[in-house]
């Protein structure tokens, strides 16, 4: 991939002083003092600076070696003439709160985390910033931070893990839970399967979150091209990195902020690869937030307008059937773009210093796309059975439906990839549960019956955190009889491993009040997604006329009365007192 030719040279000939960090050091006599003291030299001052802001740790796979990353950007930066500083915030993982009430704390981190590197970056007077990170809410968070602040910016995606044995990846373990729960399967397969779910570190081998938020980064032009989701232990990744670190100061040079490339077509550009790649549901909370901190107003009627003329492309986990590692075998971001050509804003521009179509031509004419699936030659996979030409899609249309109507006016989010089109259409009688837990057991006591819409609220940002309501959603996909005749919906939102007729963000959430809050056993639940349609039209397992719909609603609202704040000390008591709706990307406004 060539990039802009900034030699080494030149950065160290580079005119400092327009630069913010020696602007600050005129400001502010102890900076150079303080620096030093961090075993800085003072040639190391004169320099640009260059935050390498990480979410490293020992907290989940996904971050467990972000630091020898790190270290690979910092020699980058360094051989082209910068000085780096490493800062840290370490991220939390959904799959290890998944179920219990650390889960609430999940969105909310995504804030503390952007807000974390704003105040790096802010006190540490850098003038650019390269943030390296994997996972579900790291990686919109950095993304979040990138857009406020408007600094040169490089996202470094932290890659994907390996297989388990039989190819099994880390989603299929609440599968086999279930399963061992049911009594399908005894328990010390279980505890072997669940030993290897996590085989290598990286993100999750499926197209959940992380993997999707990785390729959406790239999509957006603010991480490397062929960066997302390769594979975490290859040393391809680590080459990446060290690249990224030389590009930065590039950008620095050049003066181009993340407000250059996150316009939005390059947010549409995003919407356009994630209905094609089957990406978790979560990715529409996240892409809306990042976008309005650049005051760029994202709707759910953009996810839904451009899911319905983007071809589904993709075979991946859990939609498809091969693992996220196939995806970048297979040509990765790049490769999806050049299959939406004809419809990718192609003159937007990226980390790089050039366009997207640049990118595409570059790796062209290197034949990167050619190379690089020969990997599937190991698996005797050909690349059209992972990634399929616009000619020939797995589906005319993309993977996100955005359902309205009396229970959602706002909106709610449902995967049609995931969905069994026997689903498609579905009149239910709802069963009104308002935890997770209450749900779950109701469907392993075999109280949930085919024909029932299971209703979980209070779930929402305001109401809970919007915790994943994953379980709850396995517990349904994993039954092959309720997969294809009971329905859920939810004000909270789902893990991107879920699969089934699940229906999510449902917005106004219970908390404030909307219709979902309103909702009491045997009311019938219409669905139809082809119609984009989720209504309540019957109460009493009795259709209704929607005017006496109207009158029920309006009767049930005015003996509704809020529930007690769940959360009345520490963050959670701040993010839900500020969250907005889900339709709003469930983002804090003060």
């Amino acid at each position: 991939m060539r990039f802009l030719n900034l030699s080494k040279k030149k950065c160290d000939l580079m005119k400092t002083s327009d630069l913010l960090s020696q602007k600050m050091r005129r400001k502010a006599s102890e900076i150079d003092s303080l620096r030093l003291g961090c075993g800085w030299t003072e040639d190391d001052l004169n320099k640009p600076w260059v935050l390498v802001d990480s979410v490293e740790g020992q907290s989940h796979p996904g971050s467990v070696r972000l630091g020898q990353l790190g270290d690979e950007v910092i020699k980058g930066i360094v051989s082209a003439g910068g000085t780096p500083a490493k800062y840290y915030i370490t991220d939390t993982c959904d799959g290890i709160s998944q179920g219990t009430p650390g889960m609430s704390y999940s969105l909310p981190s995504r804030e503390l985390i952007s807000f974390a590197v704003e105040m790096h970056a802010k006190t540490g007077h850098f003038d650019g910033m390269t943030l390296i990170s994997s996972c579900d809410k790291s990686i919109p968070g950095h993304l979040m931070a990138a857009a406020r602040l408007n600094l040169p910016t490089i996202l470094v995606p932290g890659g994907t893990a390996d297989l388990g044995p039989h190819g099994m990846t880390l989603e299929q373990v609440a599968t086999y839970d279930a399963q061992r729960r049911r009594g399908q399967i005894g328990t010390e397969e279980y505890q072997f399967l669940a030993k290897f779910g996590c085989p290598t570190p990286g993100a999750c081998a499926f197209m959940g979150t992380a993997c999707t938020m990785q390729i959406m980064g790239e999509a957006l032009g603010m991480a490397l091209p062929t960066s997302a989701i390769a594979l975490s232990t290859g040393f391809e990744i680590t080459r990446l990195a060290r690249k990224a670190g030389n590009q930065i100061l590039q950008l620095i040079e050049q003066g181009i902020s993340a407000g250059k490339i996150l316009t939005k077509e390059a947010f549409e550009n995003a919407i356009m690869v994630h209905a094609a790649i089957a990406g978790s549901t979560n990715a529409l909370l996240h892409i809306i937030a990042i976008a309005a901190e650049r005051g760029i107003k994202i709707t759910h009627d953009d996810f839904d307008f451009i899911n319905r003329r983007i071809p589904y492309l993709t075979n991946i986990r859990p939609s498809g059937k091969y693992p996220s590692s196939f995806f970048w075998y297979s040509g990765g971001t790049q490769f999806v773009m050049k299959q939406l050509m004809d419809h990718i804003h192609l003159d937007t521009l990226t980390v790089t210093g050039t366009t997207i179509e640049e990118n595409i031509k570059n790796l062209e004419k290197e034949n990167y796309f050619e190379k690089i699936a020969t990997y599937l030659e190991n698996y005797q996979v050909g690349r059209d059975e992972v990634i399929r030409s616009k000619s020939n899609p797995f589906s005319e249309t993309g993977s996100i439906a955005i359902l309205k109507g009396n229970i959602a006016p706002e909106g709610a989010v449902v995967k049609v990839t995931a969905v069994d089109t026997a689903m498609h259409k579905f009149t239910g009688r709802a069963k009104v549960f308002n935890s997770q837990d209450d749900a779950v057991k109701a469907i392993f006591d075999e109280k949930i019956e085919s024909g029932d819409a299971v209703i979980i609220r209070y779930e929402g940002p305001k109401g809970s955190g919007m915790p994943e309501q994953f379980y709850a959603t396995e517990a349904i996909a994993s039954d092959p009889k309720l997969n294809v005749s009971v329905a859920l919906l939810t004000d909270g939102r789902f893990s991107g491993a879920s699969r089934g007729p699940v229906i999510g963000h449902v917005s106004p959430e219970a908390a404030e009040g909307g219709t979902i809050a309103l909702l009491e056993d045997n009311d019938l639940i219409e669905i139809d997604i082809p119609k984009r349609r989720l209504e309540l039209v019957g109460i009493k397992n009795q259709l209704l006329e929607p005017e006496e719909v109207v009158k029920v609603l309006t009767e049930r609202k005015k003996l509704w009365k809020p529930p007690s704040r769940k959360f009345t000390t520490g963050m959670l008591t701040f993010y839900t007192h500020h969250a907005t709706s889900a339709s709003k990307g469930g983002r804090m406004e003060l």
